[in-house]
This record gives C-alpha cells, sequence and structure tokens, in this order.
C-alpha cells in the first residue's frame, strides 16, 4: 500500500484512481496486441508447402526414382549366385569289358558363380543415364507441384483479401441506405415525402443486407479452402496483407525467356527427350549383344568327388528374337519424336498464355484508372443528389441510382485488382516461382 502524506483525502483517492486507469489501459493494450491474429502471405505458402499431400506424393516419387535408379546401376556390378542339388537316385554310365554299365546311386553338388559384364556397347550406361534422368524429372514435377500449390494458395489469400474489401465496401453501403431510409421515414412524418419513398429506401435497405452476407459467405469459403491447404485454422479476426491485391507488375523485355527458360513443365518436357534419347541409344546398343567375364567353382560328389572350375569370357549376340529388339528400338525412336513435339506444342501454349497475360495486365491498368475516375465522379454526383433530394428537388430513384454507381465502381475496382493480381501470380507461375 502506499501512503500519502497529505491533508486532503481527495489527493489520495484521486492518487489510486489515475493508477488504476492506467492500468486498465495496459491491460486493454496487450490484450489487444495479444488477441490480433495476422497471417501473411508467405506463411500461407510455407503452411501449405509443409502440410499437403500432393507435396508428399511428389517427394515420394523422388524417392521411387533413387531406387529405381540404383536397380539399374546393380548392372555395372558382378553378379554372384549359388546353388546346390541333391539327387537321391541319379543313373551313371561307365564302360566296362567292352560295354557300358549302369549303377544307380545318389549325387550332391554344390557351387558358386560370378558373372562380370564387361562391354554392352553402352546399352547399360545409356539406361542408367535414362534412370537418372527419371530422377530430375521427379524433382522437376515436384517443383511444378509446389509452384501450382503456391499459385493457387495466392489465389485463395486475394479472394479473401477481396471478400473483406467488399465487406467494408458493402457495410458502407448498408450504412448509407439505412442513413436514406430513416432520413425518408422523417420526411414523411412531416409530411414532406411519401411513402413510396421510405419503402423504396427499405427495399434497398433489405437487399444491401443480402449483398452483404452474399459477400461474408464468400469470405468464409475462401477462409475454409485456404484453411484445408494449410492444414490448420484460421481465425475470424485475422489480419491480411490487404495491401497485395494492389500491386504493381512491369512487364520486362526478357519475360518470355524468363518463362522459356525457367518453366518447370517445360523442362520436364525437356529431360523426356533425353530421356529417350538414351534409351533409343541402349535399344539399338541391344543389337550388338555383350561381353561378359565369368568364373564358377563347383564341387560335385557322385561316384567320385571332384571339384570344378571354370574362368573364361563370353560373347553373346542375338541373331534373331522375332523381331522384338527392333521393335523396341523403333518404339524409342518414335518416343523421341513425340516428346520433341510435346516440347514444341508447350512452347507454343506458353507464349500465347504469356502474351495473354500480358496484355491483360496492361487492360487492368487502364480499368483501375477508369474506375477510380468514375468514383471520384460518382462521389461528387451522390452529394449534389443527396442535397437535392432533402430540398425535393430530386427524387429516391436518382439518389439510388447515384449510391449504385458509386457502389458498382468500388466493388469493380476490387474486382479489378483482384484480377491483376491473379494474372501477375499466373506469370510467376509460369517463371517457375514460388
Amino acid at each position: 500500500m502506499i501512503f500519502i502524506n497529505n491533508n486532503n483525502g481527495l489527493t489520495l483517492v484521486l492518487y489510486y484512481y489515475t493508477m488504476i486507469k492506467r492500468i486498465l489501459i495496459i491491460n486493454v493494450v496487450l490484450s489487444s496486441l495479444l488477441g490480433a491474429q495476422s497471417l501473411t502471405m508467405q506463411e500461407s505458402i510455407d503452411k501449405a508447402l509443409s502440410n499437403h499431400p500432393d507435396i508428399k506424393s511428389f517427394e515420394l516419387k523422388i524417392y521411387k526414382s533413387k531406387k529405381s535408379y540404383r536397380s539399374a546401376f546393380s548392372d555395372y556390378m558382378p553378379q554372384i549366385t549359388a546353388q546346390a542339388n541333391y539327387n537321391p537316385t541319379e543313373t551313371f554310365v561307365f564302360p566296362s569289358n567292352g560295354s557300358f554299365q549302369t549303377i544307380d546311386d545318389d549325387a550332391w553338388g554344390a557351387g558358386v558363380s560370378l558373372k562380370q559384364m564387361i562391354w554392352d556397347f553402352k546399352k547399360t550406361s545409356s539406361k542408367v543415364e535414362a534412370t537418372q534422368l527419371d530422377e530430375d524429372i521427379s524433382t522437376l514435377s515436384l517443383k511444378e507441384a509446389q509452384a501450382l500449390l503456391v499459385n493457387k494458395v495466392k489465389s485463395l489469400y486475394m479472394q479473401m483479401i477481396l471478400q473483406e474489401e467488399a465487406i467494408k465496401v458493402r457495410k458502407k453501403d448498408l450504412e448509407a441506405k439505412e442513413a436514406f431510409y430513416e432520413q425518408a421515414e422523417a420526411l414523411v412524418q412531416q409530411g414532406l415525402k411519401t411513402n413510396a419513398d421510405a419503402s423504396r429506401f427499405l427495399s434497398s435497405v433489405y437487399a444491401a443486407k443480402d449483398d452483404l452476407a452474399i459477400a461474408y459467405s464468400l469470405y468464409e469459403k475462401a477462409k475454409v479452402s485456404l484453411s484445408l491447404y494449410m492444414g490448420e485454422n484460421i481465425e475470424d479476426d485475422v489480419e491480411l496483407e490487404n495491401e497485395l491485391i494492389k500491386r504493381n507488375y512491369k512487364v520486362e523485355n526478357r519475360l518470355e525467356k524468363e518463362v522459356i527458360n525457367n518453366n518447370y513443365q517445360l523442362q520436364i518436357e525437356n529431360q523426356n527427350i533425353y530421356k529417350n534419347i538414351l534409351l533409343h541409344k541402349s535399344a539399338k546398343a541391344s543389337h550388338y549383344g555383350s561381353i561378359d567375364a565369368y568364373a564358377s567353382y563347383n564341387h560335385l560328389d557322385t561316384l567320385n568327388s571332384y571339384d570344378s572350375t571354370l574362368v573364361g569370357l563370353t560373347l553373346t549376340i542375338p541373331l534373331y528374337s522375332g523381331g522384338r529388339v527392333s521393335a523396341q528400338e523403333q518404339e524409342a525412336q518414335i518416343s523421341t519424336q513425340i516428346a520433341k513435339e510435346a516440347q514444341a506444342s508447350k512452347v507454343l501454349n506458353l507464349k500465347e498464355e504469356l502474351s495473354g497475360l500480358v496484355i491483360d495486365i496492361k487492360r487492368f491498368d487502364n480499368t483501375i484508372a477508369a474506375k477510380q475516375a468514375q468514383i471520384n465522379s460518382a462521389n461528387e454526383t451522390k452529394k449534389v443528389l443527396e442535397a437535392r433530394y432533402k430540398e425535393g428537388l430530386t427524387t429516391y430513384i436518382e439518389v439510388l441510382d447515384a449510391v449504385s454507381v458509386v457502389l458498382n465502381a468500388e466493388l469493380g475496382l476490387l474486382q479489378t485488382y483482384y484480377s491483376k493480381s491473379l494474372a501477375i501470380n499466373q506469370i510467376e507461375y509460369l517463371k517457375g516461382n514460388m
């Protein structure tokens, strides 16, 4: 307890009142700071990339590709096998006094053999390199999936911003129409307006409430979708980076080259071409066979017990396989041509999409300037008509029309900002940015 040496008891009371007031203010500020929830776009992206099952699926595909590469690379390694056999009864033939005699006896044998590929005209090396490209393709597919997911998350985040701003506009519109309705009611009671004025303004209030409810529902839908992508709930009072919807974007001359060089889908097509070229080389090398080193050791226990060893080289040349080898070679060659055509088609599609997005962004910039000028003009007109309505110089229809023009211009401006941000995000996606 704090004591104050003062004969006036009022001073002590005021002192305690001031201290309590300060403490309450500090508590309110701290509560508001602790309770404020903020969510940046980057946080949304990071959480989606960490939790979305599609990303985990592509990560597993990379791991699978690594195992496939290891399997193909094993053809370089020595192939060692062991075998054993036992026959309870086996017939043996041996010469005796100028004729052949037979005897039945048991027999068993055991041994180990080694085979090492020495040269197969790059059949195995081409196949191994093609398998290595499968791992690269899986890695690029993961990056493509991540970029696509990032683009989707950005779209949902921007949708939340759009609807949050739309809710603010709808609230202002509702407040204005409720004020018009109250004003009309007062003028009706004064005998200056008819019930038709009040009824029409009341109808506009109901319509504004319905539009506001729709904006709320669209906001909630976007929030739920983004929550599912992130893998966690988003608070109702979340604070977003609303300024992101008004991004500026400068179209550079090297944009098309950037997209062609960095687009993940195009990089995947390039790798598919190289992969099919290598598979064609491998299939072509199958015509020439292979040279292998071979060694074996066996112990046989039949009528006699002895060891058998073998060390040497083998040359295997396929002479006829029913056309299978030739068909595989032609199939690989056709696959290479298909991959090249797919790449050319993808380049055309990217150029077409990119040029359309650039045109749209330029159009959106012009629309934004026009909408801003329209809003300024419509607000001035609305003020004049509101004043004229109070004086009985204009009708409620003209007032509502003016309010509608302002509302539509503001919502149209927001929608244009949103559409422009989607176009920018799509360009970033095509460039492989995340």
